[in-house]
């Protein structure tokens, strides 16, 4: 048999369901499925056989997985009282055809605190890209911030984007103004209390100022896919110890901001 023999992916359920004639690369078919949850595909030696296979998974199984959920209205629950619910439904298939790049993030430390991690997902038109990293020592609030500055550091020119946070500190910090609050205030919380991890929100507030950047929050280990994945990103990023870096503001107490 030669290797070079062509070769179809079908894929039934991943980021964007169909066939693929190539395996690798940002428009193979790996890219359509590695890290996505109850991804299903396959591969044929002829298209007709892929779209055979495709056809009838479609038919045998209707109900499937999309990569774009919309985020319902919803008043918070009880137990979530300041959770940042959307105030509207958000389809970001759509918004993605709008040109908007589409950001879901997480962050977390295996210990609070302890060794952490932060994990991003972005989405722009049909490319996609997922960025971790990992501290030694830090907390769970500095990783979710963390993870937002460096989703939005990568944009490369003034965009409008959506991000999507499990963590309402970060949700309501931005939302509620209590950050920019802080900064008006030479990052003071009030006249003896300093705005803790003044640091990073002052990053992102910049990061915001350069971007239009719309904050949602979504729950978390909640079946949403690219949440999950952010949530596996940043969960290997906090085991890895072998490739973390320090947290210095954190580590020697500098996480305060002097000036605004």
């Amino acid at each position: 048999m030669s290797k070079n023999k062509k070769k179809f992916y079908a894929v039934a359920s991943g980021r964007t369901p169909g066939i693929y004639d190539e395996w690798y690369g940002e428009d193979g078919a790996e890219a359509q499925v590695k890290g996505f949850l109850d991804a299903r595909y396959q591969g044929f030696s002829t298209i007709k056989e892929a779209q055979a296979w495709l056809r009838e998974f479609n038919r045998t199984k209707p109900v499937q997985r999309s990569l774009f959920p919309e985020l319902e209205s919803s008043e918070p629950k009880p137990q979530e009282p300041n959770a940042g619910h959307a105030s509207k439904k958000i389809d970001t298939r759509q918004e993605l055809k709008r040109g908007k790049v589409i950001i879901y993030t997480d962050g977390g430390c295996i210990k609070n605190p302890g060794p952490g991690g932060y994990g991003a997902v972005l989405m722009f038109g049909n490319k996609r890209k997922e960025l971790s990293g990992g501290f030694r020592l830090t907390t769970n609030n500095r990783m979710e911030l963390m993870a937002c500055i460096e989703g939005l550091k990568v944009l490369k020119h003034p965009c409008s984007a959506i991000l999507f946070s499990d963590s309402q500190y970060v949700v309501n910090g931005i939302k509620k103004g209590w950050a920019k609050r802080w900064r008006r205030k030479n990052w003071m919380r009030n006249q003896i209390q300093p705005a803790e991890n003044a640091d990073l929100w002052k990053q992102l507030l910049d990061l915001c100022d350069t971007h239009h950047v719309e904050f949602f929050w979504v729950k978390g280990h909640a079946g949403q896919v690219e949440n999950e994945r952010c949530d596996q990103l940043a969960t290997q990023a906090a085991a890895d110890k072998k490739n973390q870096s320090r947290d210095i503001a954190f580590e020697t107490g500098q996480t305060t901001v002097t000036s605004s």
